[in-house]
């Protein structure tokens, strides 16, 4: 099928000759309608360009179809489409920082627009925010320069270790849409199915994309479904590739924590090449070696030999001499063997990254103008699980292990991608068909493990395994898009009206691959007359029946109007009809606007309604895992929406496969409201923008059903298995917000200059309505806990989703040079959160964690045109979360009998004191120095 989507691209560039090119002229003024002499006029992607002269004026001869391109110091670039004109007056706008870049992400008009003169709110990233500080990817970069955006790395999570799961305005890691130069990019084939921020949703990896090839990025802060398609109801994040044709440029760096752990290496480079004026081809490519860090405690249990399951003192142990005993007989056997009680890795996992990209453009001739990008990553990771102690039976090997064992999960993340398209001009319309390819594969292997299923014996050691291949997890995306676009002058009594309109074809595939026998299978021992657990230890490998190679299509069609109705008013329209395969269609609206009141303060708003399709993984997403529940593992079974232990309806006693009776998954509705204000004077901006987002039907990660609850029990039957999951549309949610950002530029002397920012975003999530469908969950009588209803979507569950990243984020920074020096600081203020116990008998857990500030301050010289040194430091004042509540019961040196006073790691999620950090604020890594080389030739 790809050969097919690609074929007309190819065909139409093999009709390629030369153009004969075209004189320009122009003239460029700037904000307040002053000539501009000295400002510098290219065609896009050659070195063909000239400067202004002192009124401003310009002459150029460049193709026909070319981008022009006008740069003053300043004042923010314009990249603007010829479209068959010959003469541009190109007004530029002061651009206050790099946040007051023209951006194109919002609107289908080929002359971007500052982002103070947008109907809706973009704050952009420049290449050179991008590497002021030590922040070595994406995910980090925006969530330290983009106050709505949230992302921060998970510690003992599975693959959630390896791919950040992040947010924009307080919602999901998939209600957010990516493009790449304006193309949807692919999700990951990872689905977050632990306790993280977005359990239950699929998110994009934007840490395969290297930094260095990255121009700008665009954060459009509004729903954009009628524009771009599902998953954009909290916005879009636009990434622009360097378009580069001359220039070499790289960097080193080094760093590691206070704590001499977490040591990054990374080397960068970016070429950009000219082809014979005709067009460019920019390469960029990224190493990235990043240590674990570990942040955990000593290890509460009492007994780590002698004691039951979970290092507790055995039932003969009735008083506290006794217990004092016992304990004294397992210190010294813990000396002995040398066990370490910091026997558990909290922190980010190991993760090493090669990854490369590309982006070129080449005019054909008869005005075809052929474009390519794409890149490829390969990337490998290793993340700790929950240790085995030697006392838990049911879960190790003492003939391998006879100190029990802290497996391990290791990743391979393969992420290839690939955009072609054509561009021209037909009957004033410009044309645009491209194809963009995406896929992104996880695999996994489990090690210092074992299946302890398996027979056991001193005389089978070398023959059960320790390491496992766990399976694996695909996504493909193939889309292919044509679009037309033309920008009318004086339509009746309108000053001018831009017309897009265009269709779009996709398929998706999402696929996972079983693991190797042993890392699933059952061997049949038992313990104690109970089994041992299944597969491979941390990570149980995916099983035949939950095998799955599934694939969609979708239809789409859009149209886009947008025209500035007088000087002071502005009106932006779209429309978007789609049609799913497997679910069904979905017709999507907006409608934004912006209106002067006087040249420097402005009013602008926008509504406008979206959707987001359930995702193929959580619609055929399956495995049974193992996870440590108040410090006792669980085998737990995450089971699919098509599923009959899903699907199927419940009957007391009935025969046959009994379900919970819930409907298949269907597509989130969202509406969203958005109102702001803009104002700019000389070197100052300031916007504040106000959003309401009500989704419907929004699609949640059930909470764990237990066989306390009689029907679950009936239901899971004879499997081996403790909990169950699945997806299903639980709740209606409103997200309201604030966003402000300030912007100013102080020329201070003829070598000097003060830049600085300050932004802040302040948001609200609220579940308004639990809506099962099911009305076996909803009829469910049993009390407590283990309700249905309750399970289905928990205080715990709701607690993540409404307080789990932080309700604000603030932003200071300041960046000053003179001469060849200069020194930028960042402080952010990273909001509270909380965190909530699903049953709500046991609320003394739940607990609010505090705002904190986060300082960054890089100082940087430029030693010589080619060599800049740059050193720093993140958190540089050491600052870590709030720790979690330890119960002081739960306490190695407790040896009291008495059942309400005696040791239990229960009464807290401290996990036997060693887990106190929660990673959802901004991570405890603590403070981190580094140095970077930069070079430029």
């Amino acid at each position: 099928m790809k050969k097919l989507l690609l074929t007309p691209l190819f065909a139409v560039a093999a009709l390629a000759a030369h153009a004969q090119n075209v004189t320009v002229t122009g003239r460029v003024l700037g904000a307040q309608g002053e000539a501009l002499p000295g400002a510098t006029v290219l065609e896009r992607g050659t070195t063909n360009g000239t400067g202004t002269g002192t009124n401003g004026e310009f002459s150029l001869s460049v193709a026909p179809t070319a981008t022009i391109t006008v740069q003053a110091i300043g004042f923010a670039t314009q990249q603007i489409a010829l479209n068959g004109r010959t003469r541009l007056d190109v007004r530029l706008v002061t651009s206050a920082t790099d946040l007051g870049d023209v951006v194109v992400t919002g609107s289908r008009v080929s002359e971007g627009r500052s982002n103070v003169l947008t109907t809706a709110p973009v704050d952009v990233i420049s290449a050179r925010e991008i590497k002021a500080f030590a922040q070595t990817d994406v995910s980090q970069v925006l969530t330290y320069a983009a106050p709505s955006f949230q992302s921060s790395r998970q510690s003992i999570s599975d693959g959630t270790d390896f791919v950040d799961p992040a947010s924009l305005r307080g919602l999901g890691p998939d209600q957010v849409l990516v493009l790449v130069n304006g193309k949807r990019r692919h999700n990951s084939a990872l689905v977050n199915i632990n306790g993280t921020i977005g359990r239950g949703s699929v998110g994009t990896d934007l840490n395969v994309i290297p930094t260095a090839s990255i121009k700008r990025i665009e954060v459009l802060r509004d729903g954009a479904a009628a524009l771009y398609g599902s998953d954009a109801i909290a916005g879009v994040i636009n990434i622009q590739l360097k378009d580069d044709s001359t220039g070499v440029s790289s960097s080193a760096l080094y760093g590691q924590t206070t704590q001499s752990d977490g040591k990054t290496e990374q080397v960068d480079f970016n070429v950009g090449i000219g082809l014979n004026k005709r067009g460019f081809l920019d390469l960029s490519g990224q190493f990235l070696n990043r240590a674990y860090t570990d942040r955990g405690f000593t290890d509460q249990a009492p007994l780590i030999y002698l004691g039951n399951n979970g290092g507790n003192y055995p039932a003969s142990a009735t008083t506290e001499q006794s217990r004092r005993d016992l304990k004294a007989q397992d210190d010294a056997l813990v000396a002995q063997n040398g066990f370490d009680r910091n026997d558990l890795r909290v922190g980010q996992s190991a993760t090493r990254n090669f990854g490369g990209f590309l982006n070129g453009g080449y005019r054909l001739g008869l005005g075809y103008e052929l474009y390519v990008s794409g890149g490829a990553s390969y990337r490998t990771g290793r993340g700790s699980g929950f240790n085995r102690l030697p006392n838990q039976a049911t879960q190790i090997d003492l003939n391998l292990f006879p100190n029990g064992f802290l497996p391990f999960i290791n990743t391979t993340i393969y992420d290839q991608s690939a955009i072609v398209g054509v561009r021209n001009t037909f009957g004033g319309f410009a044309v645009d068909l491209s194809n963009t390819f995406g896929r992104n594969e996880l695999a996994y292997n489990v090690d210092g493990s074992v299946n302890a299923s398996l027979p056991q014996g001193a005389n089978l050691v070398g023959l059960s395994p320790t390491s496992f291949y766990a399976g694996r997890l695909a996504f493909l995306q193939n889309t292919t898009n044509l679009g037309f676009s033309r920008r009318f002058i004086e339509v009746g009594p309108l000053a001018n009206l831009n017309v897009a309109f265009g269709g779009e074809f996709r398929y998706d595939n999402f696929l996972i691959g079983r693991g190797e026998y042993a890392s699933y299978i059952n061997g049949g021992r038992t313990v104690n007359g109970g089994p041992a657990a299944s597969g491979s230890q941390v990570f149980p490998g995916y099983q035949p029946r939950d095998e799955v190679n599934k694939g969609r299509t979708n239809v789409a069609g859009y149209l886009d109007l947008e025209s500035d109705i007088t000087e002071k008013l502005l009106i932006h329209a779209a429309g978007r009809a789609e049609r799913y395969s497997d679910f069904g269609g979905n017709v999507s609206g907006q409608l934004g606007l912006r209106y002067s009141i006087v040249d420097a303060v402005a009013l602008r708003g926008s509504l406008g309604n979206g959707f987001r399709a359930p995702s193929l993984q959580q619609r055929y997403f399956s495995n049974t895992s193992t996870q440590f529940v108040s410090g006792v593992a669980n085998q737990v079974l995450t089971v699919n929406n098509d599923s009959p232990i899903v699907r199927n309806g419940y009957t007391p006693g009935g025969a046959g496969q009994q379900g919970f009776g819930v409907e298949p998954l269907r597509q989130e509705k969202s509406t969203n409201y958005g109102v702001g204000l803009t104002a700019k004077a000389g070197g100052l901006t300031f916007t504040a923008d106000a959003y309401l987002i009500d989704i419907k039907d929004r699609i949640v990660l059930s909470a764990q059903f237990t066989r306390t609850n009689p029907i679950v029990n009936e239901i899971l039957g004879a499997r081996e298995i403790s909990r169950v999951q699945f997806f299903a549309n639980a709740v209606n949610t409103r997200t309201k917000g604030l966003d402000v950002v300030l912007n100013e530029r102080l020329p201070l002397g003829e070598k000097s200059r003060l830049l600085l920012t300050a932004a802040a975003n302040f948001n609200q999530t609220t579940v308004t309505s639990f809506n099962s469908s099911s009305t076996t969950v909803n009829n469910d009588q049993t009390a407590g806990n283990s309700n249905l209803q309750n399970t289905l979507f928990d205080r715990a569950q709701r607690t993540r989703l409404e307080s789990g990243n932080p309700r604000s984020k603030i932003a200071l920074s300041a960046a000053y040079t003179y001469g060849i020096f200069g020194v930028e600081a960042r402080s952010v203020r990273f909001g509270e959160i909380k965190t909530a116990d699903a049953d709500p008998a046991r609320a003394f857990l739940d607990q609010t964690f505090s705002a904190k500030w986060i300082t960054d301050l890089t100082l940087n010289a430029q030693v010589t045109k080619q060599i800049g040194i740059v050193i720093g430091a993140n958190n540089l004042f050491n600052v870590y979360p709030d720790k979690i509540i330890v119960n002081p019961r739960n306490n190695a040196t407790n040896f009291s009998v008495d059942p309400n006073l005696s040791y239990s790691s229960a009464l807290d999620n401290s996990n036997r004191g060693r887990f106190l950090y929660s990673a959802n604020q901004f991570g405890f890594n603590g403070a981190y120095y580094f140095a970077r080389v930069n070079f430029t030739l």
